[in-house]
């Protein structure tokens, strides 16, 4: 997937994760995360995290995208690009992976951050043997 994606899409979607992050909700952590993804038809989404008082309520930017998206009527995932306010990338946390996982189980992963440094990898690297709709066929 990742050699399928154009640089200007990749640039595209960097862009947008790191636009989302203004919209975050974070009054707690004042960790602004911002996430785009690049759906099957070609649409980018894009979500930032919303925090709740009650902490386990929070969302994560992706699953904020992936959501959106889902409620659009899209049910592919292709790549998703995460911006953190950080001097290294942050990969997705472990729920965001599962829910990547449903839509994209073969998505690009880019993660970006403040300074020049990225991660890029795949879903299947990021969430190796994962549990799936497959699974309960």
């Amino acid at each position: 997937m990742a050699s399928k994606l154009s640089a200007p899409l990749r640039r595209r979607l960097k862009k947008a994760a790191r636009l989302a992050a203004k919209s975050s909700y974070s009054p707690y952590s004042k960790f602004r995360v911002g996430a785009a993804i690049l759906t099957g038809s070609g649409k980018i989404f894009t979500g930032c995290n919303v925090e709740n008082a009650s902490y386990g309520l929070c969302n994560c930017a992706e699953r904020t995208a992936i959501f959106t998206a889902a409620a659009a009527g899209e049910r592919i995932v292709k790549a998703v690009a995460v911006y953190t306010p950080t001097a290294t990338p942050t990969s997705p946390c472990g729920a965001c992976r599962q829910v990547i996982n449903e839509f994209g189980p073969d998505a690009l992963v880019i993660s970006i951050c403040d300074s020049a440094e990225t991660i890029e990898t795949t879903l299947d690297q990021l969430l190796p043997h994962a549990f799936g709709p497959a699974n309960l066929r």
